[in-house]
């Protein structure tokens, strides 16, 4: 009876610590915390100081990760509801709402608090700002309007804001410009996702652009549409004095390759272009930060 009592412990252990990897939506924290890096080294005057780097890092990571689990708490009734989220810790009842409530909560108030004690007042503005937003707007709106996904873009480019901010003690056209790189890649990397996943989102009842889209025609071509966008917005760096021409250079070619990518989905409108688009959308972001931060001028 002991060894059987013990195997079960040891298994039961790594799949509680899992399942809050996947509550904190792990990944999307990841890149939550590579553009709030990102922001606090272009924000920087003079020489990186790391210690408060690791600061901005480690509260905006509880901050986000408190904000992912409140969102699988709010819609794990509808996240029973899709294909592709009906595993989550929530929805299999693995994990009781309570629990991912409180860890949520606790996670959300002690990295804002966190960021207000340790590094400033604006970046833990930011990030309280970021959390309300995501959970009390863009979540509840999902129901109602596809205007979700424009408005939750907003809290997803507000990251390099809070690292820049917690380098500088304020913003300025580069914060700016940062915002407005991550809030216009989220669109065509997120139609991609809506239009993938479109009879999902339709169980559910979320209002998404793919509604009433089953050619993928209106996705397609606002992907395209905001993929020319991001490449005008994202070659600003160079002209505000923020990067050097190799970081032009670098945008040319990868905006090239985005535009080329969504307009092939807008032309063969299958799930596996708007796959290749999604695919492409994670690969462009982290190359382009990385060139951006290598040619920081």
């Amino acid at each position: 009876m002991k060894t059987v009592t013990i195997e079960s412990g040891v298994s039961e252990k790594p799949r509680f610590v899992s399942d809050l990897v996947e509550l904190v939506k792990a990944r999307l924290t990841l890149l939550v915390l590579l553009t709030t890096a990102v922001g606090f080294y272009l924000g920087a005057e003079g020489s990186i100081n790391f210690a408060a780097l690791l600061h901005t890092v480690f509260g905006t990571a509880l901050a986000a990760a408190g904000a992912a689990a409140l969102n699988q708490w709010w819609e794990h009734k509808l996240d029973a509801l899709m294909q592709r989220t009906q595993s989550r810790p929530l929805p299999a009842g693995r994990m009781r709402p309570r629990d991912a409530l409180l860890i949520g909560a606790i996670l959300s108030i002690f990295g804002v608090s966190y960021l207000a004690v340790v590094c400033n007042a604006l970046s833990a503005a930011l990030a309280a700002i970021t959390i309300i937003i995501y959970i009390f707007a863009y979540t509840p709106l999902k129901l109602v309007s596809t205007f979700n996904t424009a408005l939750g873009a907003v809290p997803g480019a507000l990251p390099p804001m809070i690292g820049w901010a917690a380098a500088r003690g304020t913003l300025n056209a580069g914060a700016w410009m940062l915002f407005a790189i991550l809030f216009f890649w989220q669109l065509p990397h997120f139609f991609a996702i809506a239009w993938m996943y479109r009879d999902d989102y339709a169980r559910a009842g979320f209002q998404m652009i793919s509604s009433d889209d089953p050619t993928g025609a209106r996705s397609a071509s606002q992907s395209v549409f905001f993929c020319m966008i991001l490449f005008v917005v994202a070659g600003l760096p160079a002209f505000l004095g923020i990067a050097t021409v190799f970081y032009l250079l670098a945008e040319l070619i990868l905006g090239g390759i985005f535009i080329a990518v969504a307009m092939r989905f807008l032309k063969t409108r299958t799930r596996s272009d708007a796959r290749r688009l999604f695919i492409t959308s994670i690969i462009y972001l982290p190359l382009l930060l990385g060139a951006l931060v290598l040619s920081k001028a």
